[in-house]
């Protein structure tokens, strides 16, 4: 039997040993390779993405932020008012009154009412008794005084007889030049007496006559403060108030400015609180100081009588002071708060600017803008209310018919 005999030698043993690890580590590199290149692609990826960001960073850090950015621009109607020529007006507040108030009271010696003959609403001509005062004693009184004239004028008649019978003696010499001078005086007193007899029967006439309260002239009656039964005197105070010839007025306080605007003369309409009917009137008088304390002074209008013309009522005259050249816009389009009236225009960049106005005459086609517009702009006509200076919008341009352009 052949045995083959192989017999490993220490050095052998460690041939062997370093082939098995140069094979390991040929092993161990081939491995490695793929996973050092997917780590740098990786890397490369991540190195990319970040540069990536980093350049859309810068880009919009140097974009202006817009505010308006995402947000819905609103759309609003605009429109130029242009300017128009406008009857100018004037508008004040003020009272109703007579236009000659006649206050009529107890002018006599007075007494006790006996009867009131008129009411307040009446209308009444010059010297109508409105009310009788008792006369009872004073009529009386006046009958002595008749009689009194009587008395003196017999007595006067018998000194003139007494004259003349010893004027026919003086030819004779019965009668001397003396007693013809004391004859003559004797009748002269008698004449005298009679007259003052005379003139005492007319004043008590006359004091009975002014018992009578009468109108002093044609009007209507406003007010009525006495009674029958009622005692009065000279210092009872009115009784009657009379408008004269039923005329009526408006009193209208104006500012100073708006007073230096009018003349005796122009038009005007009187509307009464409560009451849709305008009445024509024109201004009368104007007051010639102003009242230091508001700056304002007093337009006197003239009104004809109606019924519907209460005297102390409250009333608005809307009064004529020529025409004005502005623009006109409507109601909607003018805002006010503490700072005072103001309007919102959209410029060149299609953004609010807020616009102070001063407002003027109030007509059926708008309020004209007599400050602060020149009547070119953009005006925005309604939604003001939700706009802010500033704000971003599209402008709808409308006509003056409220249609779009």
């Amino acid at each position: 039997m052949n045995y083959d005999t192989k017999i490993d030698t220490p050095g052998s043993l460690e041939a062997d040993a370093d082939a098995r690890v140069i094979e390991v580590h040929h092993l161990d590199d081939t491995a490695e390779r793929p996973s050092r290149r997917r780590l740098w692609l990786i890397g490369g990826a991540v190195v990319l993405v970040l540069l990536v960001a980093w350049l859309l960073m810068r880009s919009r850090d140097d974009k202006p932020v817009d505010p308006n950015a995402g947000a819905q621009v609103p759309v609003v109607s605009v429109s130029a008012p242009g300017r128009a020529s406008i009857a100018g007006e004037i508008t004040g507040t003020g009272s109703i009154a007579a236009r000659r108030e006649m206050p009529v009271g107890a002018v006599g010696e007075g007494g006790q009412v006996v009867s009131v003959l008129v009411d307040a609403g009446d209308w009444v001509r010059k010297g109508q008794p409105l009310a009788v005062i008792d006369r009872s004693v004073q009529v009386e009184q006046a009958a002595s005084l008749a009689a009194q004239v009587d008395v003196a004028a017999a007595d006067a008649r018998l000194a003139q007889a007494n004259l003349d019978r010893a004027s026919q003696l003086v030819s004779r010499g019965f009668i001397s030049k003396a007693n013809i001078d004391q004859l003559t005086a004797t009748r002269d007193a008698a004449n005298a007496r009679v007259k003052v007899a005379r003139a005492q029967l007319a004043e008590a006439r006359a004091r009975n006559n002014r018992l009578n309260i009468v109108a002093p002239e044609a009007g209507l009656v406003l007010t009525r403060a006495v009674e029958a039964g009622q005692v009065v005197t000279g210092g009872s105070g009115v009784l009657f108030r009379i408008a004269k010839g039923g005329e009526m007025e408006m009193i209208a306080r104006l500012s100073e400015d708006d007073l230096a605007k009018l003349s005796v003369g122009v038009p005007a309409q009187v509307t009464p609180v409560g009451s849709d009917r305008a009445f024509a009137g024109q201004v009368w008088q104007l007051s010639p100081v102003v009242d230091q304390q508001d700056r304002q002074g007093v337009a006197r209008v003239a009104l004809n009588y109606s019924p519907d013309l209460r005297p102390g009522g409250f009333a608005t005259a809307r009064i004529t002071s020529g025409n004005v050249v502005a623009p006109r816009l409507p109601e909607s389009a003018i805002l006010s708060d503490d700072k005072g009236a103001f309007v919102y225009v959209v410029n060149k960049d299609s953004r609010v600017e807020r616009r102070a106005v001063r407002t003027g005459v109030v007509t059926a086609e708008g309020i004209a803008i007599v400050d602060g517009l020149s009547g070119t702009e953009r005006v925005v006509l309604r939604a003001g209310g939700f706009l802010n200076p500033g704000d971003k919008v599209k402008a709808r341009r409308v006509g003056q018919g409220g249609q779009a352009n």
